[in-house]
């Protein structure tokens, strides 16, 4: 498969996550009025796509609420509605052991039916959704997808009529995606995020991305993105792979050493400048759509 820089490249903008916390740093979107606003300033800056979490307003905890995630919705249509949105379906999959019996499960877990992972998409029908593949050890804990769960959510995904985008961490789970498009679980050749940087999980360097990027179906379109100090450096090295692109206060919360990103569209706005660099440009809403055959 050929290694062909992108002329115009798609901007994903992770606006709030689920794991950066609210003490890391103080300009974290939270509630749905910041979150969209955050979306909508990223989108002006050159993001194509907003990729959305919610969190409880009053704690800044992670959420899986249905309202919350129609309110940052609607904001952001009701400005923006040329604007991406991809919403998660990653929480609820995550394990932490009880101390006295490890098969029992502790504080902290959060595992949910695949159903309820996805009943967000059924309703509110974004754009695209992401479809993480990972099981496996992250930050302490246990992240389990298993394919039963996978295949639930997928055929769910499927008719709600909305994109997935296949999130891979680590090489098993480039090789589960390719079974699950020979067995038409997937449509193929499919819609991809790299994650690099995630300890236990693919490293992010070079040699990682293409490794990572030879495994995936031929036609796909990708994203390779790095998490904390390795955004950036991340944003080059996917471009030169013939990747897209995507920062965000989800991955990383400085825009260099020390110093905080006060608003997302810094973040994408910096992206923006490596890429012109690199002598290739941001895709518009318009453009992107165009791209993945929305």
């Amino acid at each position: 498969m050929s290694y062909v820089p992108q002329e115009r490249v798609i901007i994903t903008c992770a606006v709030t996550g689920n794991l950066t916390r609210p003490d890391q740093t103080p300009f974290l979107p939270i509630t749905p009025e910041q979150i969209a606003t955050s979306a909508l300033e990223a989108g002006e800056a050159g993001a194509a796509i907003v990729h959305i979490h919610v969190r409880d307003p009053e704690t800044g905890a992670p959420s899986m609420s249905i309202d919350l995630y129609r309110d940052v919705m609607q904001r952001i249509r009701k400005h923006r509605p040329d604007l991406l949105v991809n919403l998660t379906t990653g929480p609820g999959g995550r394990f932490v052991p009880s101390e006295g019996d490890p098969k029992i499960a502790g504080p902290g877990t959060t595992l949910l039916p695949p159903e309820q992972r996805v009943r967000h998409i059924e309703e509110l029908r974004p754009d695209i959704c992401t479809l993480d593949l990972n099981t496996m050890v992250s930050g302490g804990e246990v992240v389990i997808n298993p394919p039963r769960n996978i295949r639930i959510m997928a055929e769910r995904i499927r008719r709600a009529g909305v994109v997935p985008e296949i999130e891979l961490f680590d090489s098993g789970d480039c090789h589960l995606a390719r079974d699950l498009i020979r067995d038409q679980t997937l449509a193929g050749p499919g819609l991809f995020s790299l994650v690099l940087g995630v300890k236990y999980g693919f490293e992010a360097s070079p040699d990682a991305m293409m490794y990572a990027r030879s495994l995936l179906p031929s036609g796909a379109i990708w994203t390779g993105f790095g998490i904390g100090r390795h955004e950036f450096p991340m944003v080059a090295q996917s471009w030169l792979l013939g990747g897209h692109v995507r920062v965000g206060m989800e991955d990383n919360i400085y825009l260099s050493k020390g110093v905080l990103a006060e608003r997302n569209s810094q973040l994408v706005e910096r992206a923006v400048e490596l890429i012109r660099n690199l002598g290739a440009r941001p895709a518009t809403t318009d453009e992107a759509r165009t791209m993945l055959s929305l």
